[in-house]
């Protein structure tokens, strides 16, 4: 979840949906100003921490519209949860400094 929450274009998308409701793809796109294709790259990683839920309905003209929205969800940040998530990090390279 933290790493999903890590990046500022998932924080403005959390954001935009928690202040909109649902919405699909390209209005949110156009609301955040990011592409497409880079918008659906950063829901597929906030969908698969939990973070936003998604789902197809077709328009009154037939098209198919993928509304998303947030999920319900607490995140509290303790110590112990920042030492379990430290823990899932590769390690870390070694510096060559003494």
């Amino acid at each position: 979840m933290l790493a999903a929450l890590a990046n500022p274009h998932r924080l403005r998308i959390i954001q935009a949906l928690h202040g909109s409701g649902r919405t699909y793809v390209s209005q949110l796109a156009r609301e955040i100003g990011i592409s497409r294709p880079l918008l659906h790259l950063h829901l597929r990683k906030l969908e698969e921490a939990g973070l936003v839920t998604s789902q197809l309905e077709l328009s009154s003209d037939g098209k198919a519209l993928n509304y998303f929205q947030v999920a319900p969800f607490e995140f509290v940040l303790t110590p112990s949860g920042i030492a379990d998530a430290a823990r899932s990090l590769s390690p870390a390279s070694k510096s060559s400094d003494p």
